[in-house]
């Protein structure tokens, strides 16, 4: 996997984005298609939107962006009143159509369709226990297994069946299912991957973001809580809590990189939190500069930040070529050290003779902020100071997000000066990580800090830690 992470910088991507609206009168599978617009950076690999016209489920997927996918479907055709849409960037499973959901499925209880956000730890033992006792598999991704065990245990109340399954699996995961009749939320006990629930007049709407029910016109009403599985049909909104008791283990990268600024996730707003991110990072890391400067676009806000709180003048000193698309999603090296000029182009009119810092969110592998650094430095910066948003990324995550393995992350490898000197910086820095916890307060222990603490809330079997958890 670790090829995926030159999409964006070396950056950590997460995999999916998932979207469900129950709306009777409306056209539900164009307000999916726009609620997936507004999930795209979540994922880009593929899309899809199956839709319910009560009794059969319609399905239309396919490798690329939303617009690809749909470019020659005609949304109108797609008949009906529950729709479930998914975006997805793959971390177990291949890239390829048979792993692009939504997945839809025939059991006892009729048609299913599945949507799913996260990556399950105990993915390799389920499927051998599946595969042991009869079950078919068409895919290497670890939502089949979702898939296999909610058909196993259909035979009843699939509310049920749900449940019986979120006591099987382990990980991270955010659903959104669909049925014949009805639209259905889950979200595990941990609460890892995000999930929040919004209404469109008598309409009701679920989504990985809070940015795509402002883009369909829907009214924010709660985040679903971990552990929690939300029903909906013609008798209204139920919800059924199970697994309590369980720590609370919600992603910290989302507000570090991964959500878009605009959305509002578990009581905070994620453009909020980057900034006082960003104030924290000056209080811990005081230096003479003349400008501050972010990596466009995730450390704009953290920069904007710094230079509040330092009182050091705001530039825009990095310019990005916001039509390159998806250009290098998997590049060889030749054309990654063209990429990155051509993704970002330095203004030398506000570089030149000054002491720069430059803000971004992370370094993974250290490469790419080796070349920004390089850039700023040819365009006649006469100091290059590097401050990131967040600790050290020192350990792999398996809850949803594709980082490189241990061997390719810097950070585990080189302390920070040495780090400093790889990239050719004159000043490196990190926000600690207790600074960054501060940023949420009383909350601060309800966040998963694995990447940078090696803390795992979940168990990691071995088969994951060596990479055996995903299936080529």
């Amino acid at each position: 996997m670790a090829d995926k992470c030159t999409a964006e910088f070396n950056k950590p991507r997460d995999e999916c984005g998932v979207f469900g609206i129950y709306g009777p009168g409306l056209d539900v599978a164009t307000l999916t298609y726009y609620g997936l617009y507004a999930l795209q950076h979540r994922g880009q690999e593929s899309a899809g939107i199956a839709v319910s016209d009560g009794k059969k489920i319609h399905l239309h997927k396919g490798m690329g962006l939303v617009s690809d996918v749909f470019s020659h479907v005609k949304l109108s055709d797609f008949q009906g009143y529950i729709a479930a849409g998914h975006v997805r960037y793959s971390t177990t499973g291949t890239s390829n159509l048979l792993n692009a959901q939504p997945l839809v499925f025939r059991c006892s209880r009729g048609m299913i369709g599945l949507g799913h956000n996260g990556n399950l730890t105990n993915f390799n033992e389920l499927r051998s226990q599946l595969f042991s006792t009869g079950s078919v598999f068409q895919s290497s991704t670890d939502s089949e297994v979702i898939v296999n065990l909610i058909a196993r245990y259909s035979q009843g109340n699939l509310a049920d069946a749900i449940v019986k399954t979120m006591i099987d699996i382990k990980g991270a995961y955010s659903l959104v299912i669909i049925t014949e009749k009805s639209l259905i939320g889950v979200r595990d006990p941990h609460g890892f991957r995000p999930l929040c629930l919004g209404r469109k007049g008598e309409a009701y709407v679920l989504a990985s973001e809070s940015c795509a029910l402002d883009t369909v016109g829907a009214e924010f009403i709660r985040d679903v809580e971990p552990g929690e599985i939300i029903i909906i049909d013609n008798k209204g909104l139920t919800s059924r809590k199970v697994l309590q008791g369980s720590k609370k283990a919600r992603c910290i990268f989302e507000y570090v990189y991964l959500a878009r600024p605009d959305s509002n996730m578990d009581g905070f707003n994620v453009n909020k939190v980057r900034r006082e991110m960003g104030r924290q990072l000056a209080r811990e890391y005081q230096v003479d500069a003349d400008i501050v400067i972010p990596v466009p676009d995730s450390g704009k806000t953290a920069a904007w930040g710094f230079s509040l709180e330092s009182g050091i003048a705001f530039e825009e000193g990095l310019m990005k070529n916001r039509y390159v698309g998806r250009t290098f999603i998997q590049p060889d090296q030749s054309a990654r050290d063209l990429g990155v000029k051509l993704k970002l182009n330095p203004v030398r009119e506000v570089l030149e003779g000054k002491r720069v810092v430059v803000v971004d969110d992370s370094i993974v592998r250290g490469t790419t902020s080796g070349k920004i650094v390089n850039m700023i430095r040819e365009s006649g910066a006469k100091e290059v100071h590097f401050c990131l948003s967040s600790p050290p990324i020192i350990k792999s995550c398996y809850y949803g997000i594709d980082t490189s393995n241990k061997g390719e992350l810097i950070a585990a490898n080189k302390n920070v000066e040495e780090i400093r000197k790889f990239i050719g910086a004159d000043g490196l820095r990190f926000l600690s990580l207790e600074g960054l916890l501060n940023v949420f307060g009383d909350s601060q222990d309800n966040f998963c800090t694995a990447c940078f603490s090696g803390e795992y809330p979940v168990e990691i079997p071995d088969a994951a830690v060596n990479g055996k958890h995903i299936l080529e």
